[in-house]
């Protein structure tokens, strides 16, 4: 019989400093809450025994799996702006890499599975409320099309934990490109390991920017590799509201995927400023400050790759400085182009930005709701949309608390729209694919967790996933999942579950 995970694990054979070896630890009564059987085909494994004894045991962490080399990997981080010079997996643990039917290698790790050497005196197990968070999440972030962490199967271990108050216990299988941050390289330039440096850089090149090796100067394309991704990421989660929560450099992947929905969440009401960690009491990494901070984050990679830029360290700053410097470009480019296609244009022209930015000044001024705004409009384009165009403005025009200023902008645009070449069909097409009607609303997520957490029912859990699947699609009878909360969302909190 072939093994359950077909794994081929490349970071495992790398020095031992990188991690520790350690095994999940076995919990009393696992039951399985769901199996994402459609990733498990793109990954080439068989569902079927995964939701047999044999797949259920591995995981649930009370077997590893044959091929398995389960660790947990060592890396540093800034924190809220602080240096932590030690982090690592303190409650994950990669048990290692498959090969899926696309050709993508990718880790797959357990979250939630018992203490490792990095756990700094916590129990290295997660809550059932956290994990549920993270899979609708991070599997609404991908139906969305933003690059992301995946979820493989959510499992309760019959085993409470224990934080402000008792939870019950679960571990989350999640699935990644890859688990290398920029806290990775931290860790290694920390301690003046070069070697140990060059040896994660270049596993790193070959696993996510193999042409890399190709340039004049490798580790330069590598940052300017992460650079792009990162860039086209965050003006991807600025297009649908999501706030990540806690951008320290420790959850900032190189892969450009998200990662770590902690205390992440979504804008209701449009406020750049918006931030609902519970422990981000300055904003810090509030919704408008994310690609500043991802700029940030990117320079302290920078800073850590110096030592292989350039042996002149004159040199190897000028190296980094010419890298990141294109950061401002990828974002503007990125950005601007998707809100551009949320307003339904083809084409850039110089007052562009402009515009969108007009429209967004204005909903912050008046309470407008980001997604149903945007949703709106892409019925309210000249002629398009089911309902009479009368009708569809009023549905956008009714989002602000003064009317009469979307009417104000709505003509600008409009005058815009006319200069755009193609049918009003295709217009109407290209917005609704970009301008989804359904996000995780926080005030939805909190009700799915309240219910599996307290009353064991995982019915709400279910219904958001269908509804969340499929975000660009109408979807009549879940008209309710695409509503705003009463208030826009305001004083709502999230907690990063640790």
């Amino acid at each position: 019989m072939t093994a359950l995970f077909p794994f081929d694990n490349s970071f495992a054979r790398l020095p031992d400093r990188f991690f520790a070896r350690v095994v999940p630890t076995a919990v009393e009564a696992p039951r399985l809450v769901r199996l994402n059987r459609t990733l498990a085909l793109d990954l080439g494994l068989d569902p079927d025994r995964l939701e047999s004894p044999e797949g259920f045991d591995v995981l649930s962490g009370r077997r590893v799996a044959e091929g398995a080399e389960p660790l947990a990997a060592a890396y540093a981080g800034h924190q809220f702006g602080q240096f932590v010079p030690q982090l690592g997996d303190g409650r994950a643990i990669l048990l290692g890499e498959v090969v899926g039917r696309d050709g993508r290698r990718r880790d797959i790790q357990l979250k939630g599975s018992g203490p490792t050497p990095f756990s700094r005196r916590g129990d290295g197990r997660a809550a059932l409320g956290p994990v549920l968070r993270e899979y609708l999440v991070s599997e609404a972030m991908h139906a969305l099309g933003i690059p992301t962490t995946r979820a493989l199967a959510a499992v309760t271990t019959g085993e409470p934990v224990i934080r402000e108050t008792v939870l019950p216990g679960a571990v989350l299988t999640r699935v990644a490109s890859s688990h290398i941050r920029v806290g990775s390289f931290q860790f290694f330039a920390a301690r003046g390991d070069v070697e140990g440096l060059r040896a994660l850089a270049d596993h790193a090149i070959a696993r996510h920017d193999p042409e890399a090796a190709e340039a004049e100067n490798p580790y330069r394309a590598l940052l300017e590799g992460v650079t792009r991704r990162q860039a086209e990421l965050v003006a991807r989660w600025l297009g649908v509201g999501f706030i990540h929560g806690v951008m320290n450099t420790d959850n900032m992947s190189i892969a450009g995927e998200t990662i770590d929905y902690g205390p992440c969440a979504f804008l209701d009401a449009y406020d750049p400023a918006t931030a609902f960690s519970s422990i981000d009491r300055h904003g810090r990494y509030a919704y408008g400050n994310q690609p500043r901070i991802a700029l940030w984050n990117l320079t302290r990679l920078a800073e850590a790759l110096l030592p292989l830029l350039s042996e002149d360290e004159t040199k190897a700053v000028a190296e980094a400085e010419a890298a990141l410097t294109g950061f401002a470009g990828l974002f503007e480019a990125a950005y601007h182009g998707l809100l551009n296609r949320k307003l339904g244009l083809t084409t850039m022209r110089d007052g562009d930005p402009a515009l969108a930015g007009d429209l967004l000044k204005t909903m912050a001024e008046n309470g407008a709701d980001f997604t149903l705004t945007f949703r709106r409009l892409s019925a309210a384009a000249p002629g398009a949309g089911p309902a009479p165009e009368p009708e569809a403005v009023e549905a956008v025009r009714s989002l602000f608390i003064d009317p009469t200023s979307f009417d104000a902008w709505a003509e600008r645009w409009r005058r815009r729209l006319d200069e755009e070449p193609g049918s009003v069909a295709g217009r109407q097409a290209l917005m609704r694919s970009v301008n989804p009607a359904f996000i995780p609303r926080n005030h939805r997520v909190e009700a799915m967790i309240e219910a599996a957490v307290e009353r064991q029912d995982f019915v709400p859990f279910e219904t958001l996933l269908t509804v969340l699947s499929h975000p660009y699609d109408d979807q009549p009878d879940f008209a309710q999942f695409a509503e705003a909360p009463e208030g826009g969302g305001r004083g709502y909190r999230t907690f990063c579950g640790t």
